[in-house]
């Protein structure tokens, strides 16, 4: 994405571990908008998120200033999996406030979702979210809204409720409701998606070795 001259330049891609450096910066910045949101966040430490980038399961947009100096965080997100990978979630979207304005945030999040769809094509991929932008972007995806019966029931993905403002109202409905929309992707009802070859060789690479198409997605 570019902007006009007197704007950076964004680029928008997968992480590694280069981009650990920005990793204190992601958290503070995610951390800062939750709580102008007013709402809780499942708190990630550095390695956490570092360990996401080195496994190719961070998204990160970085904005190149016109001179030379070094590039800017601008947003991130990063993807878990839930169920024994069944399930997959793109979590922790959040785009710097100086870059907001800049469609950085579904760019961030189509690159995310094509991530997980190339890694674990059978997985369904879902998403809990309050928020419209979101919402929107789920949709224009193939998201569908579902009940939160459809979601997965592996305990380490709702322990990550707790810190969220409104789980007494989850607590209070049996884990059935909440303030958040339940959304779903269900990959048995669209085509496959595809990445770029060069993700997908940097993908086998990960263990040091050449890994089959069967063993990148297991």
């Amino acid at each position: 994405m570019e902007n006009n001259p007197n704007n950076p330049t964004i680029q928008v891609l997968v992480a590694d571990e280069s981009h650990e450096k920005y990793v204190d910066t992601i958290l503070k910045t995610i951390e800062e908008a939750a709580k102008v949101r007013g709402t809780g966040i499942a708190k990630r430490t550095h390695e956490y998120v570092a360990t996401k980038m080195r496994e190719a399961k961070a998204v990160i947009a970085l904005a190149t200033q016109a001179d030379g100096s070094e590039p800017r965080f601008a947003g991130f997100s990063y993807i878990e999996t839930w169920g024994n990978k069944q399930y997959v979630t793109t979590s922790g979207l959040i785009v710097h406030p100086d870059f907001r304005g800049l469609g950085i945030a579904k760019q961030i999040k189509d690159m995310t979702f094509t991530l997980a769809r190339i890694r674990w094509p059978h997985a369904k991929i879902f998403s809990l979210t309050s928020g419209k932008a979101v919402m929107k972007m789920n949709t224009q995806l193939g998201y569908l809204p579902v009940t939160f019966d459809d979601l997965t029931d592996d305990e380490a993905f709702w322990k990550g409720c707790e810190g969220c403002v409104n789980v007494g109202v989850l607590r209070e409905r049996n884990r059935k409701f909440c303030i958040c929309t339940a959304m779903l992707f269900d990959p048995e009802e669209h085509l496959p998606a595809k990445i770029p070859q060069d993700v997908i060789e940097r993908i086998d690479r990960l263990d040091g070795k050449i890994l089959s198409s069967q063993e990148l997605r297991d």
